[in-house]
C-alpha cells in the first residue's frame, strides 16, 4: 500500500566543525610578519607560513588551509607554476587561492584566474580589506566542506537503509508459505519495492477439512510497515487470537481489528482478505477489510468458467475498534481458480496517460484465464507490458490457489 512510513525516525547528522586556517606561501619573511601581525587579533583565523615553494604542497596537506595566500615573483618556482601543482593536487585542489602580487596589471590577473585562482590583491592590501576575503573564501570552503561531508553521510545512509530493507525483505520471503500440490495447488509471486512496503501472505489447514488463505497489505514503506505484516502474519499463521474461530472470516477481521488498532502500532493499518475453504462442502466463506476483491474463477472449465470478485468492503483493520465484518460464502465447481493480489499490481501508470483502473486489472485476469495461462507469473508480466516498464512503484503480491 503506497502511502508515507510513519514508522521512520529523522536522523541528525553532527557536521565537522572547521576554523579558519590561512597558509601563506611567501620568500619573504618580512611580509609573513606584516601579515601575520593583521590577523593576530582575530582569535578565530589561524596564521601559517611556508617560506620554502617547495614544501609548500606538502605543508598544505598538513595543515588543511581553509584559504591559501600565495606570492606570485619566488626564486626557483614562480607562483604561476606553483598554482598549478595546488590545483592538480586532489588535496588542495579545492581549496580558495588568493595570489599576492606586488603590482596591479590586467595580464597577470588573467593568467592567475586562467591556472585556477580565485582572488587576486596586490601586496600589501588593507587589513580591514585582507580579512574580510580571507573570511569570504575561508566561509565558503568551510561550507563546501560541510556540504560534501553531508552528502558522504546521506550515502552512507542511503546505504545502510537499501541493507536493511533488503534484509528485512529477504525476512519477509523466508515467512511466506512453500507452494503446495496436490488437491489444493498454489502459486505465488512477492516483488518488494524499493522501498518494501508491508505486504504478506500465507496458508494452512486449519483442521482436517479447512483451509484458511490470506493475504494483508500495511499501509506506509520501511522496515515499521514490515515489521507489523509480519506480526499480522505470525497471529493468522499461529491461530492466537483469543475467542476466535478461525474457520469464520468475521471473527478473524473482528479479532484483529482490535489487537492491532492504530493508536498502539504507530498510527498504521492494513488491509486484508480473508478466506477459509471447506473440502466436504467445496465452499469458500470469505471476509475482507479495506482489501481489493478476491478473483474467483469457477466453472466446469477455463473457457466457461464465470469471473467473480469477491469483496465485502469492510473497513481497514486498526481504524476503528468494535467494528463489525460480513462474511459470505461461494460455492466452487469442479473447475476453480482464487487470485488474491495487493493493490500494488494494479496500481500503475499507463504510458499514454491515465491509471489502470480494478476493472481493467479482473478483466485481464479473466481472459488470460480464458486463454489457459493466468499464473502469477503471466499477469505480473501482463501487467509490465501495459504500464511498459519492469519495475513497480509499490509490493506486489499475487496468490493463485487451484482447488481440485
Amino acid at each position: 500500500m503506497n502511502l508515507p512510513d510513519h514508522g521512520s525516525s529523522d536522523q541528525t547528522t553532527q557536521l565537522t566543525q572547521h576554523g579558519i586556517q590561512v597558509l601563506l606561501i611567501d620568500d619573504q619573511a618580512i611580509i609573513a610578519e606584516a601579515v601575520r601581525r593583521m590577523l593576530h587579533q582575530e582569535p578565530d583565523i589561524r596564521f601559517h607560513y611556508c617560506q620554502d615553494p617547495a614544501q609548500a604542497i606538502q605543508t598544505a596537506c598538513d595543515i588543511h588551509p581553509t584559504v591559501i595566500l600565495l606570492d606570485l615573483i619566488m626564486p626557483e618556482i614562480d607562483g604561476l607554476t606553483l598554482a598549478k601543482f595546488l590545483r592538480a593536487n586532489k588535496l588542495t585542489r579545492e581549496i580558495p587561492l588568493i595570489v599576492l602580487s606586488s603590482k596591479e596589471e590586467a595580464v597577470t590577473k588573467a593568467e592567475a584566474f586562467a591556472v585556477g585562482a580565485n582572488d587576486y590583491l596586490v601586496k600589501l592590501p588593507d587589513k580591514i580589506e585582507l580579512i574580510a576575503r580571507i573570511r569570504y573564501h575561508s566561509n565558503a570552503y568551510i561550507m563546501r566542506l560541510q556540504r560534501n561531508e553531508a552528502y558522504e553521510a546521506l550515502l552512507r545512509s542511503q546505504e545502510a537503509l537499501t541493507n536493511e530493507l533488503n534484509q528485512a525483505a529477504e525476512y519477509v520471503r523466508s515467512l511466506l508459505p512453500h507452494q503446495l500440490a496436490g488437491d489444493i495447488r498454489t502459486e505465488w509471486e512477492f516483488i518488494p519495492s524499493t522501498s518494501l512496503g508491508g505486504d504478506s501472505f500465507g496458508y494452512h489447514w486449519i483442521d482436517d477439512d479447512h483451509f484458511a488463505i490470506y493475504l494483508l497489505d500495511v499501509c506506509g514503506h520501511g522496515v515499521g510497515a514490515a515489521l507489523l505484516s509480519i506480526s499480522a502474519l505470525n497471529t493468522l499463521r499461529s491461530e492466537s487470537l483469543n475467542y476466535v474461530d478461525f474457520r469464520d472470516p468475521s471473527q478473524v477481521l473482528e479479532g484483529l481489528n482490535e489487537v492491532y488498532q492504530m493508536e498502539a502500532h504507530h498510527e498504521m493499518f492494513f488491509t486484508i482478505w480473508y478466506g477459509v475453504f471447506n473440502r466436504e462442502r467445496r465452499d469458500l466463506i470469505f471476509a475482507s477489510g479495506g482489501h481489493p476483491p478476491a478473483i474467483a474463477r469457477t466453472g466446469t472449465s477455463s473457457q466457461t468458467a464465470e469471473t467473480v470478485a469477491l469483496s465485502l468492503g469492510g473497513l481497514i483493520i486498526g481504524g476503528l475498534p468494535g467494528q463489525k465484518y460480513q462474511k459470505s460464502t461461494l460455492v466452487l465447481a469442479p473447475y476453480a481458480r482464487l487470485y488474491i493480489y495487493s493493490d500494488g499490481i494494479y496500481e500503475v501508470s499507463r504510458p499514454e496517460g491515465g491509471m489502470v483502473q480494478l476493472n481493467d486489472f479482473i478483466e485481464l485476469v479473466g481472459n488470460l484465464s480464458r486463454e489457459g495461462d493466468a499464473s502469477p507469473k503471466t499477469i505480473i508480466n501482463a501487467m509490465r507490458r501495459i504500464q511498459n516498464k519492469e519495475t513497480f512503484e509499490d509490493d506486489v503480491s499475487l496468490l493463485e490457489v487451484e482447488f481440485l
